[in-house]
């Protein structure tokens, strides 16, 4: 005979009502799509009203902003791949989450975006390029590119019986922007729980170079001069520092790789010819050339071939949100686009990103949901992406674990209204010195006013060195940044004031310099910038004008600069 025990039965009953209360609450919560392309400027949105944005708009994303907000100081704090998608991934910097390069990775179980999702109940899913060294085993479902990925007839990594890298589907006859779509709204459709919300992180390879558009669009802007900016043609004789400039301007054409012949060791002019010849008139010689014509016929096959990339994100999002609509999903998301970094379309004649600056260092960052964001907002509020995983955590009612160092701005979409204590610039730091795109090791501060770049100049071991050199601009008098005004006597003050600052915003975020000991005496070595400094800078910079045009000679154009001497 059974025998009841009214405490066994209560306490059943009080877990089965938990239960049943957590999973209706979590049905409530919003679902959250973060989509992220990858290199997408913020002045390759029509939205953020550049000089692009008559000739290439971009409807589908202009939505989010005018459903939703738009900030237009949304910074990366290092713009390259890896490290960016760490940052967004744990909430941390880089010199935290140890992601500092291309080698980058986070591994199983410090995925925290994913765990503490699922912890709230979510279903989630990573779909498109990850490009992270692990597994993205912390999600429920991934499907994502090895490294880069190709463009066409891509393939793509699963979870599966064999080990991590070895489990393949193929897309053949498909663009990887097409198959990374159909993706996605395969997954929303069949996906395993239905009763839960999502939370999925869409990313694009496009429009990551080289520009492999879709064959639909290469009749697109065809006909189109596309306008360029003035720093192009004119970087400014006050534009820039001995560290990128060298002594006597002698490190022009090796500091940052260029559109046109600017650099000899690579630029577009050298490489586009031969990928993209339908871009260049028949039987191209640059010889037949001015310099001004190459650099012209070389920018406008940059362009084009990257806004094609970007109308195909753009059309494929159409797709996307169309789905949304139709199974009643589109109010119901938290709908973000961001890009993992900025790029340099063309300004101060350099290719890439890495840069701090404006259109390297700033991303774009639209969200829509309706339901608790007010529609048409326009935020200058400083936010960094270590801030994004706080927030998608914050709106899905999620716990934000302590090791996170971003914060959430969720209150702020909310309420229009930037917090008293908000910070007050963002902290940026490119650590791959001189590598693939010959951009130095550098940090900084970006405030909503000027920006403070320190190029210190070296690799993790203290080596390869190139000058270093400090860099203040005035971002309200001169948003294109050609006028450094660190040796301005009149700004001494206002330079003094920023490198305290950076001082301390180095210590508030960690990055005390243990991490690569031989890197910080280098950084500590130039930061009073005397006139020894100087002198020993110029030294630096003739050593390296002799260095770099020996490889030349040698034919070394893909040396390893971020590690050794």
């Amino acid at each position: 005979m059974m025998t009841f025990r009214p405490f066994a039965f209560c306490l059943c009953f009080l877990i089965a009502v938990a239960l049943v209360s957590r999973e209706a609450d979590a049905a409530e919560r919003p679902n959250i799509l973060y989509i992220m392309s990858d290199d997408h400027a913020a002045h390759a949105i029509s939205a953020y009203g550049s000089r692009l944005a008559e000739i290439a708009p971009t409807p589908n994303i202009d939505r989010l902003a005018e459903e939703g907000a738009l900030f237009t100081n949304a910074f990366c704090t290092n713009s390259i791949c890896s490290p960016s998608r760490a940052c967004v991934l744990t909430g941390q910097y880089n010199h935290v989450n140890g992601s500092f390069d291309l080698s980058g990775s986070v591994a199983p179980g410090k995925q925290m975006l994913a765990l503490q999702m699922r912890k709230a109940g979510y279903e989630t899913a990573m779909i498109g390029k990850w490009h992270l060294k692990a597994e993205p085993a912390d999600f429920d479902y991934y499907c994502v590119l090895p490294g880069q990925g190709k463009y066409h007839n891509p393939d793509f990594r699963i979870r599966g019986d064999k080990p991590w890298g070895k489990n393949l589907i193929h897309f053949q006859d498909k663009h990887v922007t097409d198959a990374i779509t159909d993706l996605s709204l395969q997954w929303l459709s069949e996906r395993g729980d239905k009763d839960k919300p999502f939370f999925l992180m869409h990313h694009y390879k496009a429009p990551h170079d080289y520009f492999d558009n879709a064959a639909r669009y290469e009749s697109y802007l065809a006909d189109v001069d596309i306008p360029e900016p003035e720093t192009l043609w004119d970087r400014g004789e006050s534009f820039g520092s001995l560290a990128t400039r060298g002594d006597n301007d002698e490190l022009v054409p090796h500091i940052g790789t260029s559109i046109g012949s600017r650099n000899p060791r690579r630029s577009y002019l050298g490489d586009l010819p031969k990928l993209y010849p339908n871009e260049f008139p028949q039987g191209y010689d640059p010889a037949d050339y001015t310099d001004q014509q190459n650099t012209r016929l070389a920018y406008n096959a940059y362009l084009k071939k990257f806004l094609r990339c970007v109308k195909g994100i753009d059309d494929n999002l159409g797709r996307l949100f169309d789905h949304l609509e139709k199974t009643g999903q589109m109010d119901n998301t938290v709908i973000i686009y961001t890009g993992d970094q900025g790029f340099m379309l063309g300004e101060h004649d350099y290719q890439d990103k890495r840069w701090m600056y404006e259109e390297s260092q700033r991303m774009p960052f639209l969200v829509r949901y309706p339901k608790t964001v007010p529609a048409g907002q326009r935020f200058d509020t400083i936010i960094e992406n270590v801030d994004y995983g706080p927030t998608m955590l914050d709106f899905a009612g999620a716990e934000i674990p302590a090791t996170v160092q971003g914060r959430s701005f969720k209150s702020m979409l909310e309420s229009g209204d930037e917090p008293a204590d908000w910070k007050q610039a963002a902290y940026y730091r490119y650590w791959m010195h001189m590598a693939h795109h010959d951009n130095p090791g550098h940090m900084g501060i970006r405030t909503k006013t000027h920006k403070l770049i320190y190029y210190y100049g070296c690799n993790y071991d203290g080596g390869y060195q190139t000058p270093a050199g400090w860099e203040l601009y005035d971002l309200v008098n001169d948003p294109q940044e050609t006028r450094n005004l660190y040796d301005d006597p009149e700004h001494a003050e206002l330079a003094a004031k920023l490198k305290s600052q950076l001082a301390e915003t180095r210590r508030r975020v960690g990055d005390d310099g243990s991490h690569y000991p031989a890197c910080e005496e280098v950084v500590q070595e130039f930061w009073d910038y005397d006139e020894a400094d100087r002198a020993k800078a110029r030294e630096i910079s003739h050593r390296y004008l002799k260095r770099r045009l020996e490889e030349l000679a040698a034919g070394q154009r893909n040396i390893r600069t971020y590690y050794g001497e």
